[in-house]
């Protein structure tokens, strides 16, 4: 359960790597694959902890039986507080507890390797260049897509007839606009450059292809959400993963 731990990294960015893969693990759990997360944490089961690992894989499972454990341990419990609260409040108390671990965590492999002021210091700064799970999963973290004037600018394309639909390069633009279509992506790239994909974290980006869910309004990168260009241009109303399973669940 403890995710590789016996082969313990020892430089801080062996470290930080690690962090990365836990932490993209966490929020597959939290967004992408909530609907199955959500499943697994029966309230009618016992102590249930979610853990995240370096390879990008999470798991809900009991707590390890060792005492003192390996690893810290996750919050335990979080199953319980399924039922009690709305979904989306009991998602942010999971990816608050989620932080916390990943830190504990963490530095705890830093202190097992000796890692000095200079070393904590550069890791922690490390870690926080990255949006926090609790910013992910709510969204605090980036734009609101909704208070932007139209989808169409998010891309700098204005031939895309589906406006849930943001991908092209700047050569696209410059060849059907000349240089005013230019400067609206270079102009979009700096507007939009806080902008995160709902399910991994990471900073929106030009040449990238992106979709927004039509209920929730965040933005997706296509191939975390598993969609391509081309199946997007017949889809009338996008759901993300995290809508989609709200909407079928009763």
């Amino acid at each position: 359960m403890d995710g590789g731990a016996h082969n313990v990294p020892r430089t801080v960015e062996d470290v930080f790597r690690e962090f990365k893969g836990r932490r993209n693990g966490l929020i597959k759990a939290l967004t992408t694959d909530v609907g199955d997360f959500f499943q697994q944490c029966d309230p009618e089961k016992e102590n249930l902890c979610l853990y995240g690992f370096p390879n990008e894989l999470w798991e809900v499972n009991l707590p390890a039986e060792e005492v003192p454990p390996e690893l810290p341990e996750p919050a335990l419990g979080i199953n319980f507080a399924r039922d009690g609260m709305q979904e989306k409040d009991w998602l942010a108390l999971v990816a608050v507890h989620s932080d916390a671990w990943l830190l504990s965590v963490t530095f705890y492999i830093g202190a097992r390797y000796g890692f000095d002021k200079a070393d904590r210091k550069r890791l922690f700064n490390m870690i926080n260049d990255l949006p926090t799970i609790f910013e992910v999963v709510t969204g605090v973290a980036k734009k609101q897509v909704k208070d932007k004037p139209s989808v169409s600018n998010h891309s700098g394309n204005k031939s895309k007839p589906n406006p849930k639909v943001a991908k092209i390069s700047k050569e696209e633009v410059k060849d059907e606009d000349g240089d005013e279509g230019l400067d609206e992506v270079e102009e979009d790239e700096e507007e939009h450059g806080e902008t995160l994909c709902g399910a991994c974290g990471e900073n929106y980006a030009s040449d990238e292809f992106w979709i927004c869910c039509d209920l929730c309004e965040r933005w997706f990168h296509g191939k975390c959400v598993k969609i391509t260009p081309a199946r997007a241009e017949h889809i009338k109303q996008y759901k993300c993963p995290t809508c989609s399973n709200k909407r079928s669940r009763p």
